[in-house]
């Protein structure tokens, strides 16, 4: 996609301090315009930055200042700006899901295709050093032959402390839609792809009271499933049980635990780049905390876009739009399952992206 890319970004909510903070001046990328509904906030982002201009979404999409459109809208209109960037002959990376419906998820992936133009989508975590480190150590045979995991995450809610959670509990959120992309593209680093899935979904609270910010006390409503639990049957017959909740106060489950032949291995949680990967050999006495072995030191936010840019013919992008439609099928999925109580297959697959090598902070800052 060329040395140099010039970056718009789409949508100026919570999460798009992150990226700003890692993308602005790094060498190689420059972010050059941001749109956002509310034309205050654009132009107060811009004022922070020399160079970015405060522009409409429409203006943004079609500048030609723009390369590749950093899509951090709400889940319900990614497709929209992810089509509209496609249309002007951009490319996108978006914030996951990589869209509500899993219709529109595809028409992205066609349109993406036709225009010769690229698509990816967070998460980015999972390149860190926490779940890198893991993929290797199960690559090592350090638990021998993986043969079933186990994903937990366990919230109360994200209306704690987000000062504006409607879209939580709305199409395209939830904790499976809003949490599931870091624990399934986890799992297919460590395992691989997902042929199968069986889920149980409820939804025990029509109502939820923010907590923070000027709308503290008001209520909204629950328009989707706040617990879905499920298994998926990866390609190579190991099974996964998860369980994504908005209904728990806390846990003491592990964010993901792959039980081999020869050990178990505890992995941190994958909304974060690094943490402790622990591994249980078979006949040991405790646990051995593993050194980190892959992944990009110290990720930010924004990683997984620096890598979309760097890829070329010889390698795909690591967070790339195949990985994120077959992770939203396997969650849309879970929630059919759930609704006509049977087993679904899944239509799509993807290969495991490419392991990423420890790299020191310095060199992918540049």
């Amino acid at each position: 996609m060329g040395d140099a890319h010039r970056i718009g970004v789409v949508g100026l909510g919570v999460i798009s301090r992150a990226y700003l903070d890692t993308l602005i001046g790094l060498p190689g990328v420059r972010v050059t315009a941001v749109a956002d509904l509310d034309a205050a906030r654009s132009a107060a982002v811009a004022a922070e930055f020399p160079g970015v201009r405060a522009l409409t979404v429409q203006e943004l999409l079609s500048s030609p200042d723009v390369d590749t459109v950093l899509n951090l809208t709400v889940p319900a209109a990614h497709a929209e700006i992810a089509l509209g960037a496609i249309a002007n002959g951009k490319h996108v990376y978006g914030e996951k899901p990589l869209t509500a419906e899993l219709a529109d998820a595809h028409a992205v992936l066609e349109a993406a295709a036709k225009a010769g133009v690229g698509v990816g989508c967070a998460p980015d975590t999972v390149l860190g050093t926490g779940i890198q480190t893991a993929r290797a150590a199960v690559a090592a045979g350090s638990i021998g032959r993986p043969l079933f995991a186990s994903a937990v995450m366990i919230t109360p809610g994200h209306e704690r402390w987000h000062p504006h959670p409607d879209f939580y509990y709305t199409t395209g959120g939830g904790p499976l839609l809003d949490m599931g992309p870091y624990y399934l593209a986890s799992l297919v680093h460590l395992l691989g792809p997902v042929r199968a899935v069986t889920g149980a979904s409820s939804r025990l609270r029509t109502e939820r009271v923010i907590a923070s910010g000027p709308r503290a006390g008001e209520r909204i409503p629950v328009e989707v499933d706040s617990h879905v639990s499920g298994v998926l049957e990866h390609t190579d017959g190991t099974l996964t049980t998860i369980t994504t909740s908005f209904d728990g106060v806390t846990t003491t489950a592990a964010p993901i635990e792959v039980h081999g032949e020869t050990g178990t291995l505890a992995v941190p949680d994958p909304n974060h780049f690094d943490g402790e990967v622990r591994l249980f050999e078979l006949g040991g006495t405790q646990w051995r905390t593993l050194p980190p072995a892959a992944g990009y030191v110290d990720g930010s936010r924004g990683i997984g876009l620096l890598d979309f840019v760097a890829a070329d013919e010889h390698r795909a992008p690591r967070a790339g739009g195949e990985l994120a439609l077959h992770v939203l099928e396997t969650m849309t999925a879970l929630l059919r399952s759930s609704a006509e109580g049977r087993r679904i297959e899944l239509t799509t697959s993807t290969r495991p992206p490419a392991p990423v090598p420890l790299t020191p902070a310095g060199e992918w800052r540049g």
